[in-house]
């Protein structure tokens, strides 16, 4: 059962959410504090089926990607270019119930069911509250869209908001999974001359094409320290380098 929503919340029909990897993070459960029951799930595209008292920038109908890093628009980090995080939306694991009473919106039977990452979009209905959502061109197909609400913004954003490669500069881009292929983008949107993929993983090399890399480097391949090939490769190192492995060895 999923609850209307309350002040300042919509409840959003989900029609497409992917499988993150963080999800399967949370799920098995490693190196935080578990929270059971509750629903993963945050790369989603869905429709605004209901909104709460105070919402007046989303009406039923709307399509909406959640955003598990929301925004209030009111305190100094949102009003802020140098910072994304909300005092009161900002990315909180632990946190299984709505900000706004405490409570649950999922319950089984009236026993709570927890949220996660304040989206939980591995159910046909979720609560979100209203700072958590983007309203996007319902010409956009969101089985296709639906990834920008993590992967895609998070790697293009790392580069364009964060590195912001200089025209003309050398990009190492580590991992070319999802958030990989999205952060060369950003380098290549930047002008980027060189964009040189770090991964264990060849077959991955020719789809990375279409992204904008141009070079790369199994570190596999090679005896010495990556660091010291791509230092090698570029005459001293590279202007800019983005990890989008989530692996703490890289």
């Amino acid at each position: 059962e999923v609850a209307p929503p309350k002040a300042m919340e919509v409840r959003v029909k989900i029609l497409y959410t992917s499988l993150c990897h963080t999800d399967v993070y949370f799920w098995e459960a490693k190196g935080q504090t578990p929270v059971f029951p509750r629903i993963f799930g945050h790369e989603a595209g869905g429709v605004v089926e209901s909104v709460g008292e105070g919402v007046t920038g989303l009406a039923p109908g709307d399509h909406v990607l959640p955003i598990f890093t929301g925004e209030c628009g009111e305190c100094a980090h949102c009003k802020s270019q140098e910072s994304n995080m909300c005092d009161l939306l900002r990315i909180n694991a632990d946190r299984g119930v709505m900000i706004g009473d405490g409570q649950s919106r999922f319950s089984i039977n009236g026993k709570p069911i927890y949220h996660f990452l304040g989206t939980s979009t591995f159910s046909e209905y979720t609560v979100i509250h209203v700072g958590c959502l983007a309203k996007i061109n319902p010409s956009a197909p969101l089985d296709k869209v639906c990834v920008v609400s993590c992967g895609i913004s998070t790697g293009y954003g790392a580069t364009v908001n964060v590195a912001r490669p200089p025209k003309g500069s050398t990009v190492a881009v580590f991992g070319l999974g999802a958030v990989g292929l999205a952060a060369a983008e950003g380098a290549r949107a930047s002008g980027a001359s060189r964009i040189i993929g770090v991964d264990l993983n060849p077959s991955r090399f020719e789809g990375a094409k279409k992204f904008g890399v141009n070079e790369f480097v199994n570190p596999a391949d090679h005896k010495k320290p990556v660091q010291e090939v791509l230092a090698e490769m570029t005459n001293g190192g590279v202007d800019r380098s983005i990890e989008c492995t989530g692996n703490i060895n890289a």
